[in-house]
């Protein structure tokens, strides 16, 4: 069964990245690994952290001569931001804990701090912030590198871009060609397709800095080339589509998911709304010429680009701090202030790609199986051959 996990803090020595399931002969290649969390580092808007951090990925286990073993692999991400904090966050009790300890209270509107502190009975918020923190985010993007040159290997891909940042909104739906290209770029501004439109965003995160506050947004993951097939109408935790929404929702400051044009969907009449279907009798395979219900019908994937979106809010952390009320004595004072970013609609993007990338892998497998890539190849091949003569 393939699945994965994290562990590790904010601000703790590093972090974790565990996988599990992925067949053994998988060529796995560390700098893609790296340029996945450069990826995920970069974006205007972001904050002092990000100059602290150059994140990359020691593969601990399951990984020999570039290729994957069929065993467990292990990723260490090391914070370089820890020799900061090992007076404030030892592991073992110190005499001096109390005094260099760096405690969060009172708490974020928004974050995680309050509603975190009174689950695990603690007055202040530090060790919620620790974990809570999109900082974990950085090991989801580490797994989803592995996923991601698994079905590589099959000719999908999966990448993102920002549709919206506030009210600026990017005014067409982008190609998979040009949406490629942007994502090539070494630096990432906005990751979005239109020039025009990412210099407004740029501005309106400029302007919003001045004021203290922050800007959410929307973006967009597109899974490409994926075959008709994956995922099952069986089952109810078993449809795609909800473990698509699950996977992305659970991404920090993420509220909403969309599949394909959900939204707009539900305010349009049903003529408007559902994909005619054709045949590519060269090609042997069915064919939409819209893409409304994002490639996804009745949890199943339907051979068109896969398409998820996602509601960032902004983030929580403000420079001009909301009302809050003190843990212990009950007062109402402005909230804490951690070092924070202004915007990281990009970021999420990356992220979010690497959790589509993992639940992609994760049914793929459950569809194909294989204990080797060779393995899982005949299995695939046969069901190309399948639909070919369908």
């Amino acid at each position: 069964m393939f699945r994965f996990s994290t562990a590790g803090e904010s601000h703790g020595r590093g972090l974790v990245a565990w996988v599990s399931g992925l067949p053994a002969g998988v060529p796995i290649d560390p700098a893609f690994i790296n340029r996945e969390l450069r990826r995920r580092q970069g974006g205007y808007g972001r904050g002092g952290r990000m100059k602290i951090e150059t994140d990359t990925a020691e593969l601990l286990s399951g990984v020999r001569r570039s290729k994957s073993t069929g065993a467990p692999i292990a990723m260490l991400i090391v914070n370089k931001d820890w020799e900061n904090w090992t007076e404030s966050l030892p592991v073992e009790e110190q005499e001096s804990t109390a005094e260099k300890y760096r405690g969060l209270n009172p708490p974020r509107p928004g974050h995680a701090d309050l509603a975190g502190s009174l689950k695990y009975n603690l007055h202040e918020a530090r060790y919620i912030l620790e974990r809570s923190s999109a900082r974990e985010s950085t090991a989801r993007v580490a797994a989803g590198a592995l996923a991601k040159q698994l079905l590589t290997q099959f000719g999908i891909e999966v990448l993102s871009h920002v549709i919206a940042v506030g009210d600026v909104r990017i005014k067409g739906q982008p190609t998979w060609a040009q949406i490629s290209e942007v994502c090539a770029q070494n630096e990432i501004n906005f990751n979005c397709t239109e020039p025009d439109v990412e210099q407004a965003m740029k501005k309106a995160v400029d302007d919003i800095l001045r004021t203290g506050d922050t800007l959410g947004g929307i973006f967009e993951v597109v899974a490409h080339n994926v075959p008709p097939g994956i995922g099952t109408h069986i089952n109810w935790d078993e449809r795609l589509d909800g473990l698509l929404a699950q996977a992305v929702m659970s991404l920090q400051a993420v509220k909403a998911v969309e599949i394909g044009t959900g939204i707009e969907n539900a305010q349009a009449v049903g003529s408007r709304v559902h994909d005619e279907i054709g045949y590519d009798r060269e090609a042997a395979r069915f064919t939409r010429p819209e893409n409304h219900a994002g490639g996804l019908e009745g949890g199943i994937s339907n051979g068109e680009d896969l398409i998820v979106r996602g509601y960032l809010k902004p983030i929580s952390t403000l420079r001009r701090p909301l009302q809050s009320v003190h843990m212990e004595t009950k007062e109402i004072v402005k909230a804490a202030y951690e070092r924070s970013d202004v915007c990281v609609v990009p970021a999420a993007g990356v992220a979010a790609e690497s959790m589509v990338a993992l639940t992609l892998a994760r049914c793929f497998l459950e569809k194909f199986g294989g204990d080797s890539l060779e393995e899982t190849r005949r299995n695939f091949d046969g069901y190309q051959a399948q639909l070919r003569a369908f």
